[in-house]
């Protein structure tokens, strides 16, 4: 597969994003034999390996853009994303333990405390220190306002004393746990005074050098996983551990030698979310990664498909490519429109979170926004990667079940992904409570009847007002030179008009369901009565945002070749959006049933003008051949049924 490499590569330096250099020099340094997994060790060799791997990764300099100049960093926290993204086209057992270390681990030093932890990032910068993020409970997993770990300080001797009073407090599949680190960031309630001031987190050491438990502390293993064998994750207990009241990270919240309490947000709730928002960066590159892994995924079974050859064509007698065949091309291709249209979106969202995290974005709107954007995506890219991978295992047939071919492998190691870094049923729902609330301000901190009541009144078409969608359809219908026929699907304006009037419809009926119910019960029944409703909003306007990010990462595409071929890309992506949610729109009367046909035919026309161009699609997807891996595109007898 190799046609038109010119247009490949403009396709594949737009969806490169603003950080393609290293995404380039990425490509080079990690198709290392060193790097890949080896799915023959069993966990505890696994484990191992990737250790070792990550002392390579460690001197290629990914890590430290995410982190200050001062702490030893190069202050490209897009870059970090970006490069350590790329770690998953080789093992994303090495993914998930690099993003424990440096991402999460590392993030909350360097997000949460101050200039007294400095010398921390340096050591686990180098890997000097090993740590993990213990966060997550067996009782409170999403709700992280309520975890029970508790660090109580003692101002006779100026420490904070970490414990785990109950059962369901012992943290939970924590990567890193089991054996390798020697320090965890631990969030809990800080008591003060016998006054509970909320999450905060706290560096506490775990083991000693020798790797055994110190004491007060009990690690335990979660044992084998359904994937991921190369990362360690373990639980925690602790029992009245004492530690150091500077191993506060302290950048929003203090504690004095005395136990007086200060911090720069007097509001508590708003000091947890702007805790938690500091830490935007993990959920972002969960997303990035899980889409990193349905690249891998589809590059395979695309190069598969076109060579692969079964059953004969009567005509000429000659074998046909699986890739040929209609069906074969709507398994496939729709999921490619989809990976190119979260190409974009992942683009976009790094460039936004970098803005804020580099302090050239400083209104706090932005940092919510980028909170939800980020949530949103996370959810479109990991479900994409459960459904994309497989669809790519199942289109490959008894081959793509092997082991050697990788995709079992991707599709183990991903499926974590929609639960992890935000469970994406509890972060459809955040989504759908800011757009709700229109990002209002004063309603951020209303309890859940103040809530229900304010999203009750929201105004009608606050979507687009508070979006910007708007301006977008407007400049389309002004980008053509023919008016804006309604019944025309091929019109981008059209389009973009048809994904935001479903979230538009779907936003304003729920508030309205929530007022109606609200009548009737407490606001959590209200709530519970429309929580379908609110969900499928969330989705809705996850799908807006990954088609505006397309149309946007389009315009900016010079080639005209590349250009055109992106925009049929485009129609692929929203024919298929259509057509996976054409009963919605068929019942709510945003489309006719001859309409709905016409979507089915269009759809059919896209992949078969795509057909010829798939070539040079997979190579705009940007994953090296030499790093797939798969033994079945090496093998030249492709052509017998099984």
């Amino acid at each position: 597969m190799g046609t038109e490499t010119s247009t490949a590569d403009h396709l594949r330096a737009a969806l490169d994003g603003p950080w393609r250099e290293i995404r380039e020099r990425a490509r080079r340094e990690l198709d290392d034999e060193r790097l890949f997994g080896d799915p023959f060790l069993d966990y505890k060799q696994a484990r191992a390996r990737v250790l070792d791997q990550m002392r390579l990764v460690a001197e290629m300099g990914y890590a430290e853009k995410g982190f200050s100049v001062a702490h030893g960093g190069t202050a490209d926290p897009g870059g970090a994303v970006t490069g350590l993204e790329m770690l998953a086209y080789t093992d994303l057992s090495l993914w998930v333990k690099s993003g424990v270390q440096w991402g999460l681990f590392g993030g909350a030093v360097e997000n949460l405390g101050t200039d007294r932890h400095a010398d921390v990032v340096k050591r686990l910068l180098s890997l000097d220190l090993l740590g993990c993020f213990a966060m997550t409970e067996s009782g409170h997993g999403s709700d992280v306002a309520n975890l029970e770990t508790t660090a109580t300080f003692d101002p006779a001797t100026a420490e904070f004393v970490v414990h785990s009073p109950t059962d369901s407090s012992r943290k939970d599949y924590i990567g890193g746990a089991a054996e390798h680190a020697r320090m965890a960031a631990v969030f809990a309630q800080l008591i003060t005074g016998g006054e509970s001031r909320g999450v905060h987190c706290f560096l506490v050491p775990i083991r000693d050098e020798e790797g055994n438990d110190l004491p007060g502390v009990s690690t335990s293993d979660c044992g084998l996983k359904g994937g991921l064998p190369g990362v360690d994750n373990g639980r925690i207990r602790f029992d009245q551990v004492r530690i150091p009241r500077e191993n506060l990270l302290n950048r929003y919240g203090d504690v004095d030698a005395d136990g007086t309490y200060t911090s720069s947000i007097e509001n508590p709730s708003r000091r947890f979310f702007t805790t938690l928002g500091t830490l935007v960066r993990g959920r972002i590159s969960v997303g990035g990664a899980a889409a990193a892994g349905a690249r891998v995924a589809l590059s395979i079974a695309l190069r598969y498909a076109d060579k692969r050859r079964q059953f004969s064509d009567p005509d000429n007698d000659t074998e046909v490519p699986l890739l040929d065949y209609r069906a074969h091309q709507r398994r496939l291709l729709p999921h490619l429109a989809r990976a190119f249209a979260l190409s974009f979106a992942q683009n976009d969202l790094v460039r936004r979170m970098d803005l804020v995290q580099t302090g050239q974005e400083t209104d706090p709107a932005a940092q919510r926004a980028l909170e939800k954007r980020a949530a949103g995506l996370k959810v479109a890219q990991t479900r994409h990667a459960t459904r994309t991978i497989q669809e790519c295992r199942e289109s490959c047939g008894g081959a793509g079940y092997l082991t050697e071919n990788r995709l079992v492998t991707l599709k183990a190691d991903t499926d974590v992904f929609t639960t992890f870094e935000g469970d994406n049923v509890v972060l459809t729902q955040l989504v759908a409570k800011e757009l709700l609330t229109a990002y209002a301000d004063e309603v951020r901190d209303l309890d859940a009847l103040g809530w229900v009541q304010f999203a009750a009144t929201m105004a009608r078409d606050v979507v687009r007002e508070t979006s910007g969608v708007r301006q977008l359809i407007q400049r389309l219908r002004d980008r053509s030179d023919q008016g804006v026929d309604e019944g025309n699907l091929s019109r981008r304006s059209v389009q973009v008009q048809l994904f935001a009037d479903r979230e538009d419809y779907l936003t304003r009926t729920a508030a309205h369901r929530l007022q109606a119910r609200a009548k009737e019960t407490g606001p959590f029944e209200a709530f519970n009565n429309a929580q379908d409703h609110i969900l499928t909003a969330g989705e809705a306007h996850i799908d807006r945002l990954v088609l505006e990010a397309f149309v946007e990462g389009i315009a900016e595409i010079e080639d005209p070749d590349a250009r055109e071929l992106a925009e049929t890309v485009c129609d692929l992506f929203v024919y298929s959006a259509i057509e996976q949610n054409q009963a919605w729109y068929i019942m709510h009367r945003f489309m006719s049933v001859e309409r709905a046909k016409s979507v089915r035919r269009g759809l059919n026309e896209l992949v078969d003008r795509l057909r010829p161009q798939a070539a040079t699609l997979v190579e705009a997807l940007g994953v090296p051949e030499t790093m797939l891996r798969a033994a079945m595109l090496d093998d030249a007898s492709v052509h017998q049924g099984d």
